[in-house]
């Protein structure tokens, strides 16, 4: 029985198998399509393709640099054709489309020559590179400048990008680029407010005195735009620095012993003089402060500060709990201070004086041969002496909530005449010197405010 049933299977199968060869010659003959193998399709010749391929490199691409877009062409970016893929890429290419079956699969047979493409890139950055910005206190304005990062092309690895793209055909490509910080950044710079003027002061010079106006503008612009953080100490010696010629300081006039004479650095007292009459009415701490031998024509008399390097100086602090900075200018004849930061936590703060003693001056006759006999000249006036307190009172909703008090002490400044000793009738009495000439306080309190 089994061997009957498996030969009816046997024959079953047989006219199944004829049947299929029956009907595929068939539809064999009657014109049915079959695809062929992939292996019959008919290559693109490795010549022609790379004429085609050569065309890409005048083709125009978008890139992008840093956000910014430049038109260049492949070969612009050292882009060349890649002979020894053309015969590999002729084999993948359809015959009809080359290069768009190419293009599609990231084929394009093109390459990347390094050194050219290393210096298209090099120019590149030479051109669009951009410096970061430091963030900065723009004094004038009162305002605090944010820093600005800036960027730089990263030639390396731009190099595959621009191989990639170029064999994918792109029409924008993007530079690799990386960020360049700024060396201070607005953080950096310790102080968060200047908008409000917490003191200020000028005095006034004259313009015609070239060489001390330098000094002035050189000890100025050492102090220009210090900031003081919350408990900081200046010192003036300290941030000027020891004021010599190899400094560029020039001659001018100083007051030396109580004589108005010629010398180094001349000027540098007006700087320190505004420096603490700014910083008294900012409200910042006076350590240490000296007064001069003998008051200063451009200051109320008792409202100095001189600086001698390197033991006499001025030094203040900041005992508020923000930092302050100092803006500086020395222009057209005037000094002027501003210490900037948040606003004063007092509604003003005044400047007092009183005159407890005074005392007389001295005059001192010097021989003088170039001047006729009988004659006389004035070259330093006298000054009394005085024996004062200053006074710093602060005030809030106007009352007095606080008071400090300093006592200094200015001797008499000695007259100076010069007297004629020569005898010669016809020598001619030469004009009389230019003084500075002082003039007595006009009351006991001079009192300012601000």
């Amino acid at each position: 029985m089994y061997l009957g049933l498996a030969g009816g299977l046997f024959a079953t199968s047989a006219l199944l198998a004829g049947a299929y060869f029956v009907l595929g010659g068939d539809a064999q003959a009657a014109g049915t399509p079959r695809k062929a193998p992939a292996s019959d399709a008919r290559a693109a010749d490795p010549g022609d393709l790379g004429t085609l391929v050569g065309r890409q490199l005048d083709a125009a691409v978008e890139v992008v640099i840093a956000g910014k877009p430049v038109a260049m062409r492949w070969s612009d970016l050292g882009v060349v054709v890649d002979e020894d893929d053309l015969a590999h890429a002729a084999r993948r290419a359809a015959s009809d489309e080359p290069l768009a079956s190419l293009r599609d699969a990231g084929a394009l047979p093109l390459r990347v020559d390094r050194a050219r493409a290393i210096a298209a890139l090099t120019a590149l950055k030479g051109r669009y590179d951009r410096a970061a910005v430091d963030a900065r206190l723009d004094l004038e304005a009162r305002e605090i400048r944010a820093d600005e990062p800036g960027f730089g092309i990263d030639v390396y690895a731009s190099l595959p990008r621009i191989e990639s793209g170029a064999r994918a055909g792109v029409a924008r490509l993007e530079l690799a680029g990386v960020p360049l910080p700024a060396r201070v950044t607005k953080a950096g710079l310790g102080i968060d407010d200047i908008s409000h003027v917490m003191g200020h002061w000028t005095t006034k010079f004259s313009v015609s005195d070239k060489d001390r106006n330098f000094n002035l503008k050189l000890a100025a612009s050492k102090i220009n735009g210090k900031v003081l953080a919350p408990g900081e100490t200046f010192s003036f010696n300290e941030v000027v620095g020891n004021r010599t010629e190899k400094e560029g300081y020039k001659i001018a006039h100083v007051i030396t012993a109580g004589e108005m004479v010629d010398g180094l650095a001349g000027g540098t007292c007006q700087i320190s003089t505004t420096l603490f009459a700014a910083s008294f009415f900012a409200g910042l701490e006076i350590v240490d402060t000296t007064p001069h031998s003998r008051p200063s024509a451009y200051q109320p008399f008792g409202f100095d500060a001189t600086v001698v390097w390197p033991n006499t100086d001025l030094v203040l602090r900041n005992g508020y709990d923000f930092p302050v900075a100092i803006h500086y200018v020395v222009a057209r004849g005037e000094a002027t201070v501003e210490v900037l930061g948040h606003e004063r936590p007092y509604d003003e703060v005044t400047f007092e004086r009183k005159i407890l003693e005074e005392s007389d001056y001295v005059v001192q006759e010097r021989p003088d041969d170039t001047m006729p006999e009988g004659t006389e000249a004035i070259v330093q006036p006298g000054f009394p002496g005085y024996r004062i307190t200053r006074y710093r009172k602060f005030y809030k909703n106007g009352k007095q909530v606080k008071e400090e008090h300093w006592n200094l002490n200015y001797k008499p400044v000695t007259e100076y005449v010069r007297k004629g000793t020569n005898t010669d009738p016809t020598l001619e009495v030469p004009p009389p010197p230019a003084v500075h000439e002082l003039k007595p306080p006009s009351d006991g309190t001079g009192r300012i405010k601000q």
